[in-house]
């Protein structure tokens, strides 16, 4: 699983022989002692000899999936194979992935000899689509080596100077700045929405000073760039990194990274993609600023966790009188039927309605409210508008919700495609109908609020 980055493993581990051998031979140790024990072996596999590499809690529930799916019973039977029980995409020679009982060695062999040369995703759980997300990663790859590898000065040809093209381009972007945030106007205008006693208000009043934060420091870089064009200042090796990003199309570090390598922005691969965020995030910080959207995008802020943690510090205080408290509640999330932020016409009662989400390694289905297989070569799939409060534990536990047959899939949202407790934002509960959560866990299925 590791080809397909954090698809396969949010982090990629590096098992070996190693962790084979000590399996096996507790497993011949155990059958010593009697009648094998099926969960024993799914612990000491799954949590103690590969399970002690994992660092990551969802990449230990993945692996405790591929033991219970793998290690049981069923296995020993003659007809047990790998293979899929409905395959989406016929496996290449229509190979059957089988245990096989031989006699003798070479017959092994050659069984392992007609294995197919490339494996389909759907042995290891994945969807098919996993293999274009594998070919993806390679290509975006291939092509940002070669960007960087390739020559800084032009040719001695004719056409626009890199000094030319870069000096447009930072004119350009400081002519569509987003104007500077004043404090005295955002704080009078948060005091006019109660002031900041109200969780919200302080989360919104952080987010302005952050986003007036990378405003003042994109403008004064951007202004630096063209001096340094000019011949006014002395070209540094940060600035020459910044004129290099401007050229290449690619966002300076500096914009998105503090000198000690901390985030202080948002990550995009493109310089174009990362201005389209700092223009609509600055949109919805000054709709905000006039009166709280119906919507929010989830996406938009710098630390969703905290917005989460002020909607759970706004909801408890409004069961106050009920003797609810901080640290005995937990959110709850509801897929609505709103398919986007345009459609809700009312904030929340309680709670507060989220857009920006993206399912992938699955799609969700609104006539049936359900996830579902993903549309062949469709990689990420809108996930409709969530609402998102907090309930009491005692509450949340006794909930059992119309999450289908088999109970609902836990699933992780991320602030980014690349899978770290970094970027985990927090859990969603979706309906899982047709398969058992395990289905969507192999299938590596999560929520993004950015894709790119």
């Amino acid at each position: 699983r590791r080809k397909f980055g954090p698809l396969g493993w949010c982090v990629p581990y590096e098992y070996n022989d190693g962790d084979l051998n000590a399996c096996l031979t507790f497993l011949e140790k155990h059958l010593y002692g009697g009648p094998i024990s099926w969960p024993t072996l799914q612990y000491m596999v799954g949590q103690c000899q590969y399970g002690g590499k994992i660092t990551d809690e969802l990449d230990g529930r993945l692996f405790r999936a591929y033991a219970e799916a793998w290690l049981g019973p069923g296995t020993l039977a003659p007809s047990f194979t790998f293979n899929p029980e409905a395959p989406l995409v016929r496996l290449p020679g229509d190979f059957r992935y089988a245990v096989p009982d031989c006699q003798e060695v070479d017959e092994y062999k050659a069984f392992a000899a007609s294995f197919p040369s490339v494996d389909s995703p759907e042995v290891f759980g994945l969807h098919p689509n996993a293999d274009l997300t594998f070919r993806n990663k390679e290509v975006h790859q291939l092509l940002r080596t070669i960007t960087e590898t390739q020559p800084k000065q032009g040719g001695g040809g004719g056409g626009r100077s890199k000094e030319d093209q870069v000096r447009d381009k930072a004119t350009e972007l400081l002519r569509l700045m987003p104007e500077d945030y004043a404090e005295d106007e955002y704080l009078s205008a948060l005091e006019a929405m109660g002031g900041l006693g109200v969780p919200l208000n302080i989360f919104l009043m952080q987010e302005v000073q952050r986003l007036q934060a990378v405003i003042a420091k994109v403008r004064t870089m951007l202004a630096v760039v063209l001096q340094a064009i000019r011949g006014e200042v002395v070209v540094t090796a940060d600035l020459m990194d910044a004129i290099n990003s401007l050229f290449d199309a690619r966002v300076p570090k500096q914009w998105m990274y503090s000198p000690a390598g901390d985030e202080i922005s948002w990550l995009s691969p493109t310089l174009g993609l990362w201005f389209n965020g700092l223009t609509l995030r600055d949109e919805q910080d000054r709709t905000w600023l006039q009166r709280a959207p119906n919507c929010f995008w989830l996406a938009g802020f710098f630390n969703p966790q905290g917005f989460l943690t002020a909607v759970q510090q706004e909801v408890t205080r409004a069961h106050k009188a009920d003797g609810w408290s901080l640290d005995g509640v937990v959110l709850h999330t509801e897929v609505t039927e709103f398919a986007a932020a345009d459609a809700v016409r009312a904030p929340a009662r309680e709670g507060v309605f989220a857009h920006g989400l993206s399912l992938d390694g699955a799609r969700w289905s609104r006539p049936e409210q359900t996830l579902v297989e993903s549309a062949p070569k469709q990689l990420f799939a809108p996930l409709p508008v969530v609402f998102v409060t907090a309930v009491t534990k005692a509450h949340k536990k006794n909930m059992s919700g119309d999450y289908g047959p088999y109970g609902g899939y836990e699933c992780p949202v991320y602030k980014y495609p690349s899978r770290t407790d970094r970027y985990l934002v927090f859990m969603v509960t979706l309906a899982s109908r047709d398969h058992r959560p395990s289905h969507w866990v192999l299938r590596g299925a999560a929520l993004l609020l950015t894709v790119d």
